[in-house]
């Protein structure tokens, strides 16, 4: 049977099997990932005979400093990655801190443990999944320098709150924006509050294929970031600093550009499916549908319900039951990031009490809001877990 629970694995996003013993039809996919505009670019690249970084990479930099507000942007290698590199610009010693949130994707918590700084967790709220701001300050100590919140689903945290939160503590402030391009908090880009971090994987609403990006006003950090991707080299053999192949490729880069000229087309057609969901949805008893908070826009990454503890059936069963309909769902996340073995002994995790995290791990069900569905795809979800429900 096609998996219901979510992983970042494209296995979960290719076009899956009729559902054996089910009616005769094709599961509604959780996403669908659409790069055919990209093929006359691809192939320009490929003719060229220079597919490595070069003016393909420079053309998505451009857009994505457009549409993230800010003069520079640094286009690396994954999302994961431009995490890792923008914590490294920031000489971080050990025993540094970065307060970050504990529903998130384990890409957040791993590229603090590279970057060699220790992972505290501030619990979140329950009106956008992002980290709560009373809980952030809570957690910082004489140790902490950097805040690192998660825009997560394509909303952005509150913003409005921390980034002045940081500022009066000192810190550096990085946004963990994979699932947020386009996303606005009161009329300002995810990713120019601070160091923006994107993630351009096969399932993003941009994607590269693999790729990530980094956004940033500071000039002076554009520059490190530039040099630190290219093996510390300014120009050829001249090193300034010990540094990585973080580099993306002209052929990565020719897959995103068609994406990033049709963004606003995009994330339009994610809000109106998302609307439509939760015009269907809303008035179920035991079912909890996403809301878009006043001043932001959600761009739609994912929609995320919450399946209550009152409700007919559990999140788990709920999402059972719509995969044998041959609909498409996803658990982002099953867990907190720390509740793992392999963290719990890691001296670079502190482990905290986040009830509100937790709770939300045992109840998120993300169901399919992509911008190929179709009306009927739409009601065929609504009517489907309205039947489950039994309502």
């Amino acid at each position: 049977m096609w998996p219901a629970s979510g992983r970042d694995d494209q296995s979960l996003y290719r076009t899956p099997p009729t559902v054996s013993g089910a009616k005769d039809f094709s599961m509604i996919p959780i996403t669908v990932v659409d790069v055919a505009d990209a093929e006359p670019l691809v192939v320009e690249v490929l003719r060229s005979g220079s597919i490595a970084q070069g003016r393909m990479v420079k053309r998505l930099e451009d857009a994505f400093a457009a549409v993230a507000g800010v003069p520079h942007a640094i286009a690396v290698n994954n999302g994961t990655t431009a995490l890792v590199a923008s914590l490294q610009a920031l000489d971080l010693k050990p025993g540094d801190e970065v307060v970050t949130s504990p529903f998130t994707f384990v890409a957040t918590l791993n590229a603090i443990l590279e970057a060699g700084a220790t992972a505290r967790f501030a619990d979140i709220r329950l009106d956008d999944f992002c980290i709560d701001p009373d809980a952030v300050a809570a957690q910082i100590t004489d140790r902490t320098k950097v805040l690192m919140p998660v825009h997560l689903y394509g909303q952005t945290a509150d913003m409005g709150r921390l980034a002045p939160l940081a500022a009066e503590h000192g810190l550096h402030l990085v946004e963990d924006a994979a699932q947020a391009v386009g996303a606005t908090f009161e009329g300002k880009p995810a990713g120019s509050f601070g160091t923006g971090c994107f993630s351009l994987y096969a399932t993003k609403n941009v994607t590269t294929a693999e790729g990530g990006m980094i956004t940033t006003s500071d000039d002076a950090l554009a520059d490190k970031l530039r040099v630190l991707r290219n093996q510390g080299m300014r120009a050829r053999y001249q090193y300034e600093m010990a540094g990585h192949n973080y580099r993306l490729t002209d052929l990565h880069a020719a897959v995103g550009i068609p994406q990033m000229e049709k963004l606003d087309q995009l994330s339009e057609a994610r809000r109106r499916n998302a609307e439509a969901l939760t015009k269907g949805l809303a008035d179920i008893a035991g079912l909890t549908t996403p809301s878009v908070l006043p001043g932001r826009t959600h761009v739609w990454h994912q929609y995320t319900v919450l399946v209550g503890d009152d409700a007919p059936v559990t999140r788990d069963e709920l999402a059972a039951k719509l995969t044998e309909r041959g609909i498409g769902n996803g658990i982002y996340y099953p867990k907190v990031v720390f509740d793992y073995d392999c963290y719990r002994d890691n001296p670079g995790v502190v482990a905290g009490d986040v009830p509100v995290a937790t709770r939300v791990a045992r109840q998120a069900l993300s169901l399919p809001v992509h911008p190929k569905l179709t009306d009927a795809e739409l009601e065929t979800i609504v009517a489907n877990v309205r039947e489950v429900f039994g309502a």
